[in-house]
């Protein structure tokens, strides 16, 4: 079930399930050139908010759920270190993490029998980049790429998270990013540490290097948050990045979370382990372990078209809803969840892994190939999304929007914080609240937002409708669900329900085209026909009546 799983930590607890007998992973011993000295080459990997990869790793060489009898395993691990060709600021390129991938799924296949009795169906790789699989960091270029062919049967773990994208395919389980536990825990201040902070936020607002114009960084949401509230005292913004920064979460309230290139960034970890109330805006984001942690009572969700509304939205929540969530977010087994520590510890986010891949057991029928049968194709391109089988939208994710665009460029996005227990809440004073509401009458400043022409796939009838004007694709986009290239896509007028792309609906569509298309290529024929007809009954006429 994964990410889109029905199991949900309940009364207000992240659900307690112990893995340890319950699976057992196989971990394939690869040349170190896959690992070990990728990492001795750059040991500022085990740093940076990808070292999730790194980490599952050493973990699961001394899990107990490890087994060194193949036969017995019912998961497969493959450690393949994808994001640790770094720059010099720190940053991954994972150009050469395709050919990595391939390299080291050869090497499995021709060495031991289990990938090709199920084609990767029984194992799972750690992919945490930023548009996981689809190994780019700009979103064209992953979407371009599409999730890795050979990888469409395996289970990916992964930081990206978003529904309704080709960078995340069904079953995939969605992990927060890493964040270093111990650097953190020098930054803890008191736990009766006032919360003076009403909204805390600090990182980019616009992306002039890649966004020059504006209006697509962030989809236009962290724009409006500067631009609507950069002046309300109540708002504690700002691009600068100071050394107390971890102290200054830890005295907030709410902490913002807006999407930048993507949707997700560690900040999310970071407000969650110092007690900071995340104020999640970015639509339609999956959130780590959502089958686990019970998000819908810790977090608050904004709309992006709702951020020019967002002091009001805030001011609005009764302080026993804030101090219910600031209790919650207090409880030792949340933060737990959301770490990576070492060694690991029970409740830990390893074991949230281990628990969504033992939720998968027992394999179904359809896992395990009869022999000679080949399903996947290595040698294709951008491999097309399974969307159109997902599992209802999980109501831990947001309702609107889709895609965002292109890397986190934000370059805050890869500092962490750590631990706050703190409860206590600075109610807003009367002076607070006059100015609270003189700023809400000045006037908001909406998001800008692209083109929403829809346009569909003339081959299998999916409509792309999301914010990324469909002209502003890369030529070689292909249609996530069937492969189709961009010049298969035509305008599509008719209004698009939220349904659009469930597999029923694009069906009925797709069997409407092929009418269309049908009446299409008789009609020209039809015409020929008919302008012979009338062709030779001239003829016959004129000749009869010169006759």
């Amino acid at each position: 079930m994964g990410c889109f799983g029905m199991f949900v930590g309940s009364a207000g607890d992240v659900l307690d399930d112990d893995p340890v007998g319950r699976l057992k992973v196989f971990v394939y011993e690869l040349p170190s050139k896959y690992n070990k000295k990728i990492l001795q080459k750059d040991p500022r990997c085990l740093n940076h908010m990808f070292a999730a990869e790194i980490y599952m790793h050493r973990f699961l060489l001394s899990s107990p759920v490890r087994t060194l009898n193949p036969e017995e395993a019912d998961w497969f691990y493959t450690p393949v270190y994808t994001t640790c060709d770094l720059t010099p600021n720190g940053l991954p390129l994972p150009f050469k993490s395709p050919r990595m991938m391939r390299s080291a799924i050869q090497l499995i296949s021709s060495n031991w029998p289990y990938w090709n009795r199920t084609e990767g169906a029984d194992h799972f790789f750690v992919v945490p980049h930023d548009f996981g699989a689809c190994f780019h960091y700009q979103e064209e270029k992953a979407i371009e790429r599409g999730i890795l062919p050979m990888l469409q049967r395996a289970t990916l773990v992964q930081t990206f998270g978003q529904q309704n994208h080709v960078c995340l395919k069904e079953g995939s389980i969605t992990v927060p990013p890493y964040a270093p536990p111990q650097k953190m825990q020098t930054h803890l201040i008191p736990e009766k540490t006032p919360r003076s902070i009403f909204v805390y936020f600090r990182g980019l607002f616009y992306d002039v290097g890649n966004d020059p114009e504006g209006g697509y960084y962030a989809r236009g949401a962290r724009a409006a948050v500067w631009e609507n509230f950069k002046d309300n005292p109540l708002f504690d913004i700002s691009t600068e990045h100071p050394t107390t920064y971890y102290e200054d979460m830890q005295r907030a309230v709410f902490c913002l979370c807006p999407l930048g290139w993507a949707p997700w960034s560690p900040r999310l970890v970071e407000a969650v382990i110092f007690g900071c109330i995340p104020v999640i805006i970015a639509d339609d984001i999956v959130l780590p372990f959502a089958d686990a942690i019970p998000w819908e009572e810790i977090r608050v969700f904004v709309a992006e078209e709702d951020v020019p509304n967002l002091d009001t939205i805030l001011t609005s929540i009764p302080p026993e809803l804030i101090l219910r969530k600031q209790r919650l977010l207090a409880n030792p087994s949340m933060k737990q969840a959301m770490l990576f520590p070492q060694p690991a510890e029970a409740g830990d986010a390893f074991h949230q892994v281990l628990n969504g891949l033992a939720r998968k057991l027992p394999h179904g029928p359809g896992v395990y190939l009869k022999p000679g049968e080949k399903i996947l194709n290595w040698t294709a391109g951008p491999a097309p999304s399974t969307r159109s089988h997902l599992a209802p939208p999980s109501p831990l994710a947001a309702p609107k929007g889709n895609a965002g665009l292109r890397r986190p460029s934000d370059r805050f996005a890869l500092k962490s914080s750590f631990f706050s227990s703190s409860h206590s809440l600075v109610l807003l004073s009367p002076k607070q609240q006059q100015k609270s509401v003189a700023s809400s009458a000045a006037p908001k400043f909406s998001m800008r937002v692209a083109s929403k022409q829809a346009y569909i796939c003339r081959d299998c009838g999916y409509i792309y409708n999301d914010r990324t004007p469909f002209e502003k694709l890369p030529d070689k986009y292909f249609c996530p669900v069937c492969g189709a290239p961009k010049r298969r896509f035509r305008a599509y007028q008719p209004p698009v329900t939220k349904d659009a792309n469930s597999k029923d609906v694009r069906k009925q569509r797709k069997a409407e085209l092929q009418r269309e298309e049908a009446i299409g290529k008789a009609l020209p024929i039809a015409i020929v026909v008919g302008v012979v007809a009338l062709v030779g009954l001239y003829f016959y006429i004129n000749i009869g009546f010169q006759g």
